[in-house]
């Protein structure tokens, strides 16, 4: 059976009917976001007022790092979430029992999450310009390189998420959030690699969206575009994506053969 683009679509569909059913699904698309960039926010235009700190004086690292951060996690969260919506609709089985591909699957909730940013990314964009005067097309020509690479490594740690999910179970659900903090201290996110402690580093630097984060500060300090961060992260995401999709496709095969598929879906 080819792969779907109608079947894709129809998934899509009805991940997006949960949020009209269900409204208050939004707010967490916008509360948390919003929350993060107020106070970072807040706490970059105290230390410009205090002069602490090396910042340009229309824009700030902190909040530059907050918003591609955002980008990441939400990306990860539309692949791990939509599989956690099935699970809590007793529909999982559903899903896996009818004539879907888990390529189409996980398209679907990968395209869930690319819509997740783009609604989160909007309001972050709009809020940043209006209350810190900083704007992301700051970043020039890198913008959609940047967000591309992010919000690849994002589907992937989603994928991933997923897996060990469906691996361990309802113990395992926290997981859809944590994942992607495991990973923050070291993604150079707010501060350069080069403040991690020199064995921490080789790790750092194996992590797609570190070079992005590097190559946001040497854009915002007014340097062109790094595109050799760009392409370092394109080669890390391939191997990751590769590692990724394996380790899904192990975990359901897995699961399908053990029966911990049907115990995860009726829990």
């Amino acid at each position: 059976m080819p792969f779907s683009i109608n079947t894709v679509h129809a998934l899509v569909l009805r991940y997006l009917y949960l949020y009209t059913r269900h409204p208050v699904r939004l707010v967490e698309l916008v509360f948390w976001p919003l929350v993060d960039l107020l106070v970072w926010g807040f706490l970059t235009t105290y230390l410009q007022r205090h002069g602490a700190g090396d910042f340009p004086s229309s824009i700030s690292f902190l909040i530059g790092g907050m918003i591609l951060w955002d980008v990441l996690f939400r990306s990860q969260q539309g692949v791990a979430i939509s599989f956690l919506e099935d699970v809590w609709t007793r529909n999982l089985l559903n899903v896996f029992v009818a004539p879907v591909r888990t390529a189409e699957y996980v398209g679907a909730t990968c395209v869930v999450g690319l819509l997740r940013v783009g609604v989160t990314l909007v309001i972050l964009t709009l809020v940043a310009a209006l209350a810190y005067q900083f704007h992301l097309t700051s970043l020039g020509l890198g913008l959609l390189p940047f967000l591309g690479n992010l919000i690849l490594f994002g589907w992937f740690l989603g994928m991933i998420s997923t897996a060990l999910i469906m691996r361990y179970g309802q113990a395992a659900e926290s997981l859809a959030w944590a994942i992607p903090f495991f990973i923050q201290p070291l993604a150079a996110v707010f501060y350069p690699v080069s403040v991690l402690p020199s064995w921490l580093q080789p790790i750092a630097l194996t992590l797609p969206c570190t070079p992005i984060f590097e190559g946001m500060r040497t854009v915002l300090s007014g340097h062109p575009v790094p595109w050799a961060n760009v392409q370092s992260a394109l080669v890390l995401n391939l191997v990751w994506g590769t590692l990724a999709a394996l380790f899904f496709a192990a975990n359901l095969r897995y699961v399908r053969k053990s029966g911990l598929l049907v115990k995860v879906a009726t829990q």
